[in-house]
């Protein structure tokens, strides 16, 4: 597999790609048709945030299989189209959590203290002693917009120090944040009224792009802003304008709309703002851990494995993933065995867990099944944009759970309609990677699923066996093995024929001929 590298990461990421047998290939600062012909034969991009992964890039990269973000923010890649073209986007949040949050905490005190300032004015000679009088963060409140991964680390480590902290986030449970000892107030007024520091760690979208502006600043009298998260995120000539009037004690910025931060910046010109040139992740361990965890995701998206920190694709842990891997496979098996014998057009998709695996996280499986469903119908689709091709052809898909599996540890049915007709084909798996299609529309078969498949519906009646035989056998097609099923004696009957290779449609003419036949249907699976 061919690896395309555009910003600099850690060597120790590019060696375990290496490592594996894949190709690296370092092209730092292309961009335009530069870039476009670089990703042309790649089938993984890493990206930091100077590379611009726009649906210009992916539509020129139609091998790509996955952009691999060696950091947290991901506002540089287009998600949806990256989700269009089957993309998976992966980021490494673990690896710089701790450095971002540790860069925050050290930039709270470097405000509270003017600890650059004094710094400047004693190398230049001065004993400026008497000038700072700082504050301690000891019984203040701690103000946190944003409590993810670094906002919970901040907030755990000032709060270890004495400091009371408060949340916004919409998108956290009250729950979570009482795990940090902090309160989940309900809007950002809330907490910039409680705040005597606040500290941004939310992700550059269009709901916060300038989220903190002149009205919100002056709700902060007397305290300090910190910023290490997204630039844009804080009017910034806003907040020079409210450090330099006193209306706030400081503020501490990592980050800025435009990077590197031009020399006219407002902010260069307020003594008590203090900035720093996006330093958060730039620890050597945090760099290494980003590297080496975008690194592990691109391989196991090379090896059809779950991507833990996928963004836009359904992703488990090892744990689980150990579990519910066998059964990947086999709904995927099941949902193009059920589209290739359903006639009407697929308006809805059912997909039904009984027995053990209805006591896992299957989302995953689930993604599966669509992907055996639409493949045969649309040609390019995957575990990634599966539900949004669904969605854009108006298939409704839905997920049951039953703890009842009949005779089976695990059975997992499929089932396509269109309101009036469906067929369903259940599955199982036995030990040893043994897949099995043990059900077709309720008819108990014992069939392996591979290749060249016949399915036939036909009369239970002497002989009808013998004549599919003889029919394939004339036409030199070899029976690989037969599987038959039926409801009553002399009702109907549904048997299936594994075949070394496809019949033809003469072939399938004379069978459907015979009046005893009801239908067949040729099904082409994996290694057909």
């Amino acid at each position: 597999m061919n690896v395309l590298v555009t910003d600099p990461i850690a060597d120790a990421g590019l060696d375990r790609l290496r490592e594996a047998g894949h190709d690296v290939e370092t092209a730092y600062d292309v961009e335009g048709e530069a870039l476009l012909d670089a990703v042309a034969d790649a089938n993984a991009l890493i990206v930091r945030s100077g590379t611009e992964v726009t649906e210009e890039v992916l539509a020129a990269a139609p091998d790509l299989v996955i952009v691999g973000r060696a950091g947290i923010g991901v506002d540089n890649i287009d998600i949806d189209a990256a989700t269009d073209h089957g993309v998976i986007v992966a980021n490494a949040p673990e690896g710089n959590v701790r450095a971002a949050a540790e860069h925050s905490v050290a930039m709270a005190f470097a405000t509270a203290r003017s600890i650059p300032q004094a710094h400047d004015r004693l190398k230049d000679g001065e004993w400026a002693k008497g000038d700072y009088l700082g504050t301690e963060v000891n019984n203040k409140t701690l103000g946190v917009v944003g409590f993810g991964r670094v906002g919970q680390e901040v907030a755990k480590r000032l709060g270890n120090l004495g400091m009371d902290v408060v949340t916004f986030d919409p998108y956290i449970s009250e729950e979570r944040a009482e795990q940090f000892n902090a309160e989940l107030v309900e809007d950002l007024d809330d907490c910039l009224e409680a705040a005597d520091f606040l500290t941004i760690h939310t992700p550059l979208t269009p709901e916060t792009e300038d989220m903190i502006g002149e009205e919100e600043l002056a709700q902060l009298e007397d305290g300090y802003v910190v910023n290490c998260a997204r630039g844009g995120i804080i009017d910034e000539p806003a907040l020079a304008e409210a450090v330099a009037d006193g209306i706030l004690k400081g503020a501490a910025i990592d980050v800025f709309a435009e990077e590197p931060l031009p020399e006219d910046s407002p902010l260069l010109d307020v003594d008590d703002v203090i900035v720093t040139p996006h330093l958060g992740a730039s620890t050597e361990a945090a760099q290494v851990g980003v590297a080496t965890s975008t690194a592990d995701q691109i391989l196991a998206a090379f090896e059809d494995e779950p991507v833990v920190n996928a963004l836009n694709a359904p992703s488990v842990d090892e744990a689980v993933f150990s579990r519910i891997r066998p059964y990947i496979g086999l709904t995927e098996t099941a949902g193009k065995v059920a589209v290739q014998l359903f006639d009407g057009r697929v308006e809805n998709v059912d997909v039904t867990y009984a027995g053990d695996i209805a006591e896992e996280d299957v989302e995953l499986v689930t993604a599966s099944a669509l992907k055996g469903v639409l493949e045969p119908l649309v040609g390019s689709v995957n575990g990634v944009n599966a539900q949004g091709i669904a969605e854009n052809r108006g298939i409704e898909v839905t997920e049951t759970k039953t703890n009842q599996a009949e005779d089976f540890q695990s059975l997992i049915t499929v089932e396509v309609g269109d309101g009036e007709d469906s067929v369903q084909v259940s599955g199982t798996q036995f030990a040893g990677d043994d897949e099995r299609i043990v059900r077709i529309d309720g008819y108990r078969v014992d069939a392996i699923p591979h290749g060249h498949m016949l399915v036939a519906r036909n009369e239970d009646a002497p002989g009808v066996i013998g004549f599919i035989g003889t029919v394939l056998g004339e036409a030199g097609i070899n029976i690989a093995g037969m599987f038959n099923g039926r409801g009553t004696i002399g009702g109907e009957a549904l048997s299936v024929y594994n075949l070394d290779e496809e019949p033809t449609d003469d072939v399938l003419a004379r069978l459907n001929d015979d009046e005893r036949i009801i239908e067949t249907k040729h099904i082409s699976l994996n290694g057909a």
